[in-house]
Parts: C-alpha cells; structure tokens; sequence
C-alpha cells in the first residue's frame, strides 16, 4: 500500500509493501500497474494458457520478471528459457524478449520495469485490451507518489 506522510510541512513518500505473492496469485488481470517511481515499476501480470506478452524489446529499461504460478518460456534473444513457480529472470535492455504460457492453468507473474514502461495505475485486462492502448499508455513520467 501507498501512503504520503506529512512532517513538519514536507511531504514524505512510504513506498510500497504488500504481500506480493498473493497479490500475483490473485491477480486475474493481463497487465495491472501497481507502483511506479521515479526509476522503477512494479506490475502484475496474468497470461492465460496459450498467452504470451508478444515479442518486444526495451531498448532504454531492463526487466525483472518473477513466477509465482505456471509454467512456459521467457524468450531472450532466440534462446527459450523454461520458467515455473519461483523462477526469476532479468532481460537487459535490448534484448527481444517475449513470455510464453506454455502451461494448462494462467501463468501469474510480476515484473519490474526500470525505469517504468507504462502510466501509474494502468490496469489492462486483456492482451488484446493491452495492445489497443499500449502506446497511449505508455509511462509520461507519472509517479504513484
């Protein structure tokens, strides 16, 4: 959860902190945004079976990805790297990447942009609902706090 503090006139940011685990697991959604700061978001995300986030490359950020439940192939550069629950993986900047569900039951994920890719509290809930606003969500430099 997000929260400003007010100390002595100045304000404070909190942060976030939250059970991320089962906030992922929970999380029904293709794509939601649930932080973003100045060099950093934190997104969840849900790709049903057979989804994937489609090929892309972030030539300016590096992601972070984390499995919390499935099972398929994060692509880096033409090389599939098998993922299931708690793997993690890091695709540097430039680098074509896509995330597969190869899986029978939804592949539940977060990611961490940095710095962010998409606008604060961004919630897509389907892939098709994600590419059709992509580049009028992407990130304006909007911060959560």
């Amino acid at each position: 959860m997000v929260s400003l503090v007010h100390i002595a006139g100045e304000i404070r940011v909190k942060g976030y902190c939250d059970n991320i685990e089962k906030l992922t697991v929970e999380n029904a959604d293709f794509r939601r945004v649930l932080y973003t700061g100045k060099n950093l978001q934190l997104v969840l995300m849900t790709l049903p079976p057979g989804c994937d986030i489609g090929e892309e490359v972030h030539p300016d950020r590096d992601q972070f990805f984390r499995i919390e439940e499935g099972s398929g192939f994060v692509d880096i550069d033409g090389v599939a790297n098998k993922v299931e629950d708690d793997f993690a993986v890091i695709v540097p900047a430039g680098a074509l990447h896509n995330v597969r569900n190869t899986g029978n039951v939804p592949l539940k994920l977060y990611t961490i942009y940095g710095p962010p890719e998409h606008k604060d509290g961004v919630v897509q809930a389907t892939k098709e609902e994600a590419e059709a606003r992509h580049h009028d969500e992407e990130w304006d430099g909007g911060t959560t706090e």
